[in-house]
C-alpha cells in the first residue's frame, strides 16, 4: 500500500432529488459559506460476467482535474446509508493497478485479465462543508453503450461530530426541496443500464451471520425492507406498474413483521408510531393492489371497464401518498431511529440487544410457528375473519424465515429451510386466494359495482369447499416439516 492509500470506513447518507429540486436547494440559502465546484468523470471497471459486482465489489477510475483516482468499495448499502470498506490509490492513468492491497485478486483470480471497462459517469459535483459535514449536490449522467440515465442526488458523509447532525440536515434539506431515500449506488446504477428493464424489484437475502447480535440483525433487515420498498416506489410512480406496487407493498408488510418479530427488544416506544403510519402507506397501496387482484379475474365486460376507470383514480392516490410529505419523513424517520434509536442504549434491553442473532432468531421462529399451529387447528371450519388471523401469523413466519436464513448455513439446515418454506408458501398462497374472493363482496361494493350483472358470479356463495380442503392439507403439510432451526 503506498502512502497516499487509505483503507476506511465510509459512512453517508444519501438522498435523491427531482432536477428542478437539485436547482431549488441550490437557490435555497440552505448552505453557507465557500462551494467547490468539481467536474468528475469515472469509468467503472469488471469482467464481461460482471464478477466484480457478483462478489459485492465496484471498481473505479475517477478523474478529477489531472488527478485519477482508483476506488475499490465493497458494497454494503442499505437504505441511504452507506457504510461499506473502501481502498483508494492514486492511478497515472485510466488503466486499473490491481494487486494484493485490495480484495479483488483473491476473489477474482484468473479471472481478472477479463476486467475491462463497461460504463462511465460523468458528473458535475458541488461540495459544502457544513459542521463537519460533507454536502455534495450531484447532476450528472450514467453512459453504458448507446443506453444512459441522468442523476440527481445529494449526499452527506460525516467528517466529524455525531451522526445525528446527518438526519437533522437531511430533514433541512427536505423541508427547502423535496427528497426521497437514495439505495443505489452510482455502480448500481451503471450496471441496471447493461440490463434488461427493471419491471419489479424482488426483495434480496438479508446479509445475517451468526456472528451478529440481534440487535445488528434486526438492523441489516430494517435496512433491507426499506431498500426493497425504495427500489420499488420509482416503478410504480413512473409505469404504474402492478408487480412493482405489489412488491412495495409486500415490503412495508416486511418491515411491519421486522418490527412486530422484535418487539420486545424495540421498547422505546417508537416502533408503535412507525406502525402506525407503515400501515396507513401500505392501506394507500393496498387500494390499488386490490383492483389489479380482481382486474385478473375479471373478463370482458362492464366491470372490467369500470375496473380500469378505478383502477386510475387507486393508482393515483398511491403516488400522491407515496409522494407526501407524511411518506418521505416516514422513510428518514425509520432509517434515523433503526441506525441510532434509542432502543439502542436503554438498558431494560441490553441482554436481549447483545443476545446472538441465532438464538433470537431460534425463539422467534418457534413463537410463531406456534402461532400458525394453533390457529390454523381445524382450518377447514374457521371463519373468514379466523382464517384471515392464520394467514397474518403465516406472513409473520415466512418473512421470519427469510430475514433468518443467512444464519442457517449448513447444508442440512439449508435442506431443511428449502422443505419448510416451500410448504409455507404453498399454505400461505392457498389462504391468500381463499383472503381474495373473501373480499370481493366488499371491494365491489365499495365501487359501487356489487349489483352489475357479472358481480354474482365473482363474489359466490361462500368459501369454495375444494379450496378450503387444500388449504387444511397444507396446513398438515406445514406442521410435520421439520423445523431448520433446531
Amino acid at each position: 500500500m503506498t502512502s497516499n492509500d487509505t483503507n476506511e470506513i465510509e459512512v453517508e447518507l444519501k438522498l435523491e432529488l427531482t432536477p428542478e429540486g437539485a436547482d431549488a436547494l441550490e437557490a435555497s440559502g440552505l448552505f453557507e459559506g465557500d462551494v467547490q465546484t468539481v467536474r468528475q468523470h469515472a469509468i467503472y471497471f469488471d469482467t464481461p460476467n460482471h464478477d466484480l459486482a457478483q462478489a459485492g465489489l465496484s471498481l473505479r477510475i475517477r478523474r478529477n482535474g489531472e488527478r485519477r483516482v482508483q476506488t475499490v468499495k465493497a458494497a454494503a448499502a442499505a437504505a441511504g446509508m452507506f457504510i461499506r470498506p473502501e481502498w483508494e490509490r492514486e492511478v497515472a492513468d485510466d488503466q486499473p493497478i490491481i494487486d494484493h492491497t485490495t480484495p479483488i485478486p483473491a476473489l477474482l483470480g484468473e479471472k481478472i485479465a477479463a476486467i475491462a471497462p463497461l460504463f462511465v459517469v460523468e458528473n458535475e459535483r458541488r461540495i459544502w462543508n457544513v459542521d463537519g459535514i460533507e454536502v455534495a449536490l450531484d447532476r450528472g449522467r450514467i453512459i453504458a453503450g448507446d443506453r444512459e440515465a441522468t442523476l440527481h442526488e445529494v449526499e452527506l458523509e460525516r467528517k466529524s461530530g455525531d451522526p445525528v447532525a446527518l438526519f437533522a440536515l437531511a430533514r433541512q434539506i427536505d423541508a427547502a426541496a423535496p427528497v426521497h431515500l437514495g439505495v443505489l449506488s452510482k455502480a448500481e446504477r451503471g450496471y441496471r443500464l447493461l440490463g434488461p428493464a427493471v419491471s419489479r424489484a424482488k426483495a434480496e437475502p438479508v446479509d445475517l451471520n451468526r456472528g451478529m447480535t440481534a440487535a445488528a440483525a434486526f438492523q441489516a433487515i430494517g435496512y433491507a425492507c426499506l431498500r426493497h420498498f425504495r427500489l420499488n416506489v420509482p416503478l410504480v410512480l413512473e409505469n404504474r406498474n402492478a408487480k412493482a406496487l405489489h412488491q412495495a407493498r409486500v415490503a412495508l408488510r416486511r418491515l411491519r413483521s421486522a418490527l412486530a418479530i422484535h418487539k420486545d427488544m424495540l421498547i422505546d416506544g417508537r416502533a408503535a408510531s412507525f406502525n402506525d403510519d407503515l400501515r396507513w402507506l401500505a392501506g394507500e397501496l393496498g387500494k390499488a393492489r386490490d383492483i389489479d387482484v380482481l382486474v385478473e379475474r375479471v373478463g370482458e365486460g362492464t366491470i372490467q371497464s369500470h375496473l380500469q376507470v378505478a383502477r386510475k383514480d387507486a393508482y393515483d392516490n398511491a403516488a400522491a401518498a407515496l409522494q407526501s410529505d407524511r411518506a418521505r419523513r416516514l422513510l428518514l424517520g425509520v432509517v434515523e431511529w433503526i441506525s441510532l434509536g434509542p432502543w439502542l442504549s436503554l438498558e431494560q434491553n441490553v441482554e436481549m440487544r447483545e443476545m446472538p442473532a441465532r438464538d433470537f432468531a431460534e425463539d422467534a421462529l418457534g413463537r410463531f410457528r406456534r402461532k400458525v399451529k394453533k390457529g390454523g387447528r381445524h382450518l377447514e371450519k374457521l371463519g373468514d375473519e379466523d382464517r384471515h388471523t392464520v394467514r397474518k401469523a403465516a406472513k409473520k413466519l415466512r418473512y421470519a424465515t427469510e430475514f433468518f436464513a443467512g444464519l442457517y448455513d449448513q447444508k442440512r439446515e439449508k435442506r431443511r429451510h428449502k422443505r419448510f418454506v416451500s410448504a409455507l408458501e404453498t399454505l400461505q398462497d392457498r389462504l391468500g386466494v381463499l383472503n381474495d374472493q373473501a373480499g370481493t363482496r366488499e371491494l365491489l361494493t365499495s365501487l359501487g359495482l356489487a349489483n352489475e350483472p357479472d358481480a354474482a358470479a365473482l363474489i359466490g356463495d361462500g368459501p369454495d369447499a375444494r379450496l378450503l380442503e387444500a388449504a387444511a392439507e397444507d396446513y398438515d403439510a406445514l406442521v410435520d416439516a421439520k423445523r431448520f432451526w433446531r
